[in-house]
């Protein structure tokens, strides 16, 4: 697994300009990937036991979530990347190519494309519709997917965001086939 985050913030790394820090991000069914670095190669990677899927069995009972599992899931989320907090603040470059990470981004609005930016604002938007989805509105009416995968996959990237203080995420074309 950590091959393919090295291999994947190789070729995300590609058109940032020399020299920048870069953060990838990849939110996996059981685990979440992250590389960083400043040059061609990784200088830290992290995995987080923290999944689309694993996170949903784990604490979501039903689905959508109840509002106190999604509490619940907050807080397991916030300790998870609590050991990655030396991440905040540096002003890092923050990319993917994960395809549940482009279909937020879709979601919340972004036009389709090549490259898609989603910024902190529009996965707080988002997630702000995922809890009225959990307190009890129509899923048509919320305009996402009902399922306990993708309002895990939600909470990992807000919170991710939030707490390490990243204002936008850039999410590129598959690095990889999927």
């Amino acid at each position: 697994m950590t091959q393919d985050i090295e291999r994947c913030y190789a070729a995300l790394r590609t058109g940032c300009p020399a020299g920048s820090a870069v953060t990838v991000l990849q939110i996996g069914a059981q685990q979440t990937l992250i590389a960083s670095g400043t040059g061609s190669e990784t200088e830290a990677t992290f995995t987080l036991a923290l999944g689309s899927h694993k996170t949903a069995a784990d604490l979501f009972l039903h689905q959508p979530p109840t509002p106190a599992e999604l509490e619940n899931a907050i807080m397991v989320v916030e300790d998870e990347l609590f050991r990655v907090r030396a991440l905040a603040g540096s002003a890092s470059l923050l990319r993917s190519d994960d395809p549940a990470l482009r279909q937020i981004a879709l979601l919340a609005g972004a036009s389709d494309g090549a490259e898609l930016t989603l910024s902190v604002d529009a996965v707080e938007r988002l997630f702000d519709a995922l809890a009225a989805l959990v307190l009890g509105r129509p899923a048509s009416s919320a305009g996402i997917p009902d399922d306990a995968a993708f309002a895990a996959t939600m909470l990992i990237l807000r919170e991710f965001m939030h707490h390490l203080q990243f204002a936008s995420i850039r999410i590129m074309a598959p690095t990889q086939p999927v």
